[in-house]
């Protein structure tokens, strides 16, 4: 299975509560933290959520 990196790129601040608890749920607190995940549809729908925010990369 293959992974993704995904890394916060812009600040929560400003953003609507459920980007807020998406961002928090795939465990990006900070800008310029990433975290590892499996590519499963669900991480993929939380990405979808936030992908004006994040930065993506296959592993």
């Amino acid at each position: 299975m293959k992974r993704l990196r995904v890394t916060l790129a812009k600040s929560l601040i400003d953003q609507k509560p459920a980007a807020k608890k998406n961002a928090r749920a795939l465990g990006l607190r900070r800008v310029g933290a990433s975290r590892v995940h499996d590519n499963t549809p669900v991480v993929r729908g939380m990405i979808f959520k936030v992908k004006h925010l994040v930065k993506v990369e296959e592993l």
